[in-house]
């Protein structure tokens, strides 16, 4: 499980993100803080994965705070949940180390598809060597391509019996995949019939989202595989 914690001065909207995080699998809220300090101590004691962290809080803000955190050696991981667009402050986010930049207000599908994000960075970090080692260039893209979150198709672009959280699911299945997969494999990762997730995969192929290849066994008619492409 990822350990989390959260971050916001609002107890309301600090409540309503926790409840976001405990719906995605293999994340579950270790700590709520609503001040730098509390937030910092709690780092301290350990055990937390990674931060969602508001920007504006009572006794400072969250950049001081992670500067503070790297100030001191924590090295746990964040990710800013703030109402502040401002360029200079995304800017001095992404210099201080945190791995996304998510504008109040957001959807749940918005924070589920970096929470996932996230999720993946890990699993491709512990498969390249758990942070030890040295790893190939090859290795080293897969790595940094692990946050790169997926474009969703908007309403007007989706024919009739497609909707957006499906389509969106599978689009996330098939970036974070490193090698093309069958409508099996899709349906397995989804949850989803092998016809709804041929279906999808098809409407997505034809889009120029996916790109389509043939695995040709020793018997039978070959298996269609499909392999993420759009930018």
């Amino acid at each position: 499980m990822i350990d989390v914690l959260v971050v916001d001065d609002d107890f309301r909207v600090a409540e309503i993100n926790a409840k976001y995080v405990e719906r995605v699998p293999g994340f579950r809220v270790a700590a709520r803080a609503h001040s730098a300090a509390q937030a910092l101590a709690t780092v301290q004691r350990g055990g937390i994965d990674l931060v969602l962290l508001d920007h504006y809080l009572p006794d400072g803000t969250g950049l001081e705070l992670v500067h503070r955190m790297r100030e001191q050696g924590h090295g746990t991981d964040v990710i800013m949940i703030t109402a502040d667009g401002d360029v200079a402050t995304i800017q001095a986010a992404m210099r201080l180390g945190a791995l996304h930049y998510l504008v109040k207000p957001f959807t749940f599908a918005a924070l589920h598809t970096r929470l996932e994000s996230y999720a993946a960075l890990r699993r491709t970090v512990e498969r390249v060597g758990g942070g030890r080692g040295i790893a190939v260039q090859e290795q080293v893209d897969r790595i940094f391509s692990a946050l790169r979150t997926t474009p969703v198709l908007t309403s007007p672009g989706l024919p009739g019996g497609h909707s957006e959280p499906t389509t969106e699911l599978i689009c996330r299945v098939l970036h974070r995949a490193d090698h093309p997969l069958s409508a099996h494999e899709v349906a397995a990762e989804t949850g989803l019939s092998r016809s709804t997730a041929q279906r999808y995969l098809r409407r997505l192929e034809q889009s120029g989202r996916l790109r389509l290849s043939l695995k040709y066994g020793d018997t039978g008619r070959p298996e269609h595989r499909y392999a993420w492409v759009a930018p």
